[in-house]
């Protein structure tokens, strides 16, 4: 875990071969929160994209390294201390060196809070 302690996964559901759904909790008095931003915390886009590698690098179990984003859009404000339960749905299609991968995260209320397609390379 490139950022300890950000988030503990707390339930991974294997729905078919290439899709799973992991309930993760962000921990709210991290650091990371200190600075982004003092009194309001959001969570930073960067360790969100950094927390769906982690994900499906234990998935796939490979290291990888992000080769392109193809799409991403947060639709809402990630903030730990309203929401930090997350459900991470995942799409992963490994094709040789490659891992394909699309991602909705959601609240637990069912609202997104960001869409994010991309591919890595297996390291």
């Amino acid at each position: 875990m490139l950022i300890k302690g950000f988030y503990t996964v707390l339930k991974t559901t294997v729905v078919d071969t290439n899709t799973i759904h992991v309930t993760i909790k962000l921990n709210k008095d991290h650091d990371v929160f200190n600075g982004h931003f003092p009194g309001n915390p959001i969570t930073p886009g960067v360790c969100m994209i950094q927390t769906i590698k982690e994900i499906t690098q234990d998935h796939v179990n490979s290291s990888l390294f992000l080769q392109t984003i193809s799409n991403i859009k947060f639709t809402a404000l990630i903030n730990p201390n309203s929401n930090a339960e997350l459900i991470l749905e995942l799409s992963i299609i490994e094709d040789n060196n490659r891992v394909k991968l699309k991602n909705i995260t959601k609240f637990t209320d069912g609202t997104i809070a960001l869409k994010y397609n991309g591919t890595f390379i297996k390291n």
